[in-house]
């Protein structure tokens, strides 16, 4: 069941420049208001930090605080960091978007894949979210076993055509395809921390080191799977149908192995050291919001050239059978690893040209191309909304509302709740 703590006003601590106050208030309100237990809001402007707050406990049961060098795991927040990767490859010529997935790897072309292009796959077109072949968590690290049963996965319907989530599966897919261009064969851990991570200074990884402070590391307060059945307000209905249905698509995409369909078990050392791009990524709030601060601003430190920042900025290219969401169960848009603003889910500025992706439980990071700015949150409780959590969207509504006078972050009025009308599971 959900934790509530009484988080005292001396523990929400942190900077923001003149100005970004309505950011801060917002960030004071989720801990006094919205059963906050930890968290980190961090907004780059222009190539500098403007907003840096930090508060509450890293570790609610043990009353331990939240400090400024905290990491976190930010379940499919990861998503948008592990993209980056991709977009240096694009920039350094090495990857067509619109070039077949197979002609850099062949044995991608199994089980009738030949065809299906890089831009599709990280549009989450491919139709192989779910994983048929068995896995165990030793697996997930560049194994044999999981190259093998990503080449020889059938796709679940035409690629192209629909859509849906690649809520695991997608990172292993950006790996294995980033070890057949990478000169150095390097997979995705290897290849972010040397290309991204170190250029950047930044604190996160795929695949926590060894020698990881883990007391640096929040503990994650998840939610239990029956317990999205109380909170059918906030989760589409017709996601937590699907998901309690383990023949379902859904539930598939999300239980291979068996030990990632608990959220908790993301506090495990071993699942934290495993190699899951797309879903266990772990680092401090500060270095994705640096991040996202660099790729707004062109991406110069990375060597991004304006041909890849304006691919992330366009809009998605839709699969031929509309928007709907085979996985999630409600229409999405994705482009090129990233979510794309959409009426359900309105972030950045008006001109839909922000690109990020939102986490499990309420995390969110992205970039605002328009204004140069990077923007990332993430808690320690998780909330029950496949994106707009009450918390994230507070701050974010702080900031692109109030302080950088540009639309309103919540969602359009004739969607509910932040999600597409209802259709059978």
């Amino acid at each position: 069941m959900v934790l509530k703590i009484d988080v005292p006003a001396r523990m929400v601590r942190g900077d923001v420049d003149e100005g970004y106050g309505a950011v801060a208030d917002a960030f004071r309100e989720n801990f006094a208001a919205r059963n906050e237990i930890g968290a980190a809001c961090v907004v780059y402007h222009g190539g500098r930090k403007v907003v840096d707050l930090w508060g509450g406990y890293r570790d609610g049961l043990n009353r331990l605080p939240w400090e400024t060098e905290t990491m976190v795991p930010v379940f499919s927040t990861s998503k948008g960091v592990a993209a980056v990767a991709l977009a240096v490859l694009h920039a350094r010529g090495l990857l067509d978007h619109d070039e077949r997935v197979a002609t850099y790897w062949p044995e991608f072309a199994a089980a009738g894949k030949g065809d299906v292009t890089v831009r599709q796959l990280l549009a989450h077109q491919a139709g192989l979210a779910v994983i048929d072949r068995p896995l165990e968590l030793g697996d997930l690290t560049g194994s044999r076993t999981l190259a093998t049963a990503l080449a020889e996965q059938r796709p679940a319907w035409e690629p192209g055509t629909r859509h849906g989530y690649h809520g695991q599966s997608l990172g292993w897919y950006e790996s294995e395809l980033i070890s057949r261009i990478d000169p150095g064969t390097r997979r995705i851990g290897r290849f972010f921390a040397d290309e991204v991570a170190t250029p950047l200074g930044l604190d996160f990884h795929f695949g926590l080191p060894q020698d990881a402070d883990r007391d640096r590391v929040a503990r994650i307060h998840g939610f239990r799977s029956w317990e999205m059945m109380l909170h059918l307000r906030a989760m589409p209905a017709s996601f937590v149908r699907a998901y309690a249905n383990p023949r379902s698509l859904t539930s598939r995409a999300f239980g291979n192995p068996r030990v990632l369909g608990t959220v908790e078990n993301f506090n495990r050392p071993d699942v934290q050291a495993a190699e899951i791009p797309a879903a266990n990524g772990v680092g401090q709030v500060r270095s994705i919001a640096k991040l996202y601060g660099e790729v707004a601003t062109g991406g110069a430190t990375l060597g991004l050239t304006d041909a890849t920042t304006d691919a992330l900025r366009i809009a998605a290219t839709p699969p031929t059978d509309g928007l709907f969401d085979e996985v999630l169960r409600v229409e999405t848009r994705f482009s090129l690893g990233y979510v794309k603003p959409f009426p359900a889910f309105r972030f950045g500025s008006g001109s839909d040209r922000a690109f990020g992706t939102m986490g499990l439980g309420g995390s969110f990071a992205f970039a605002d191309p328009d204004t140069g700015t990077g923007f990332a949150y993430a808690m320690n409780r998780t909330g029950f909304r496949l994106w707009d959590d009450p918390r994230e969207v507070a701050l974010r509504e702080a900031l692109f509302a109030r302080v950088l006078g540009e639309r309103p972050q919540r969602p359009d009025p004739a969607t509910r709740d932040g999600s597409a009308p209802d259709r059978s599971a």
